[in-house]
């Protein structure tokens, strides 16, 4: 096993996951309700293909890491571990800057108007519902696990192995299904971006 990282300090810990949570949740959803009229010279929805590989190599980092710790590979595990959550970093900040410029973009609208009629809805069919169930539970499990990993993380960091892999087998399944899920709302939608 590996030694601390960091000293245990719980209070401060809950109180720092909490703010950092809290703010990191209240800026996607009020800045997701901002676009930006900005021309950068260059299609902003390259953030959305940014967010998709991100997402993708969170996955890898993820699967990787769990065939680390089950080798007993606790350094590399850590290491992986931690690429993830940087790169968690990077992916947000891609993210709400591709809101920012880019705006929504609605499921079906082949036309780009930004209102999918009937003849649009009628041309995606069941897919549309395929698509939203995806999306409304990446955008939900993406919204309540940032304070799941973090305390996972800690717990971690903090040499406190039994809490760490109880919190561990909760949080990485979601943290999986949130990293896979984006790429697949990426490729769904992509169609449709103007």
């Amino acid at each position: 096993m590996l030694a601390p990282s960091m000293q245990k300090n719980d209070k401060q810990a809950r109180l720092l996951i909490g703010v950092f949570s809290f703010v990191v949740f209240a800026a996607v959803v009020l800045l997701s309700r901002v676009k930006l009229e900005v021309d950068l010279g260059f299609d902003v929805h390259i953030f959305a293909t940014a967010n998709a590989v991100i997402n993708s190599m969170i996955a890898v980092l993820l699967i990787a890491a769990l065939v680390a710790v089950k080798q007993r590979k606790y350094q590399l595990h850590k290491k992986m571990m931690m690429a993830a959550l940087w790169l968690s970093v990077v992916f947000l900040v891609s993210y709400i800057a591709h809101h920012l410029l880019a705006g929504d973009t609605r499921y079906g609208d082949a036309n780009l108007d930004g209102v999918v009629d009937e003849a649009e809805l009628a041309a995606v069919g069941a897919m549309r519902y395929v698509y939203l169930i995806i999306l409304l539970t990446h955008i939900f499990l993406a919204a309540v696990i940032l304070p799941f990993i973090l305390f996972t993380a800690y717990r971690g960091l903090t040499a406190e192995f039994a809490a760490h892999r109880k919190l561990a087998k909760i949080t990485w399944p979601l943290w999986l299904y949130v990293a896979i899920t984006g790429p697949v709302v990426y490729f769904l939608i992509s169609p449709y971006y103007t």
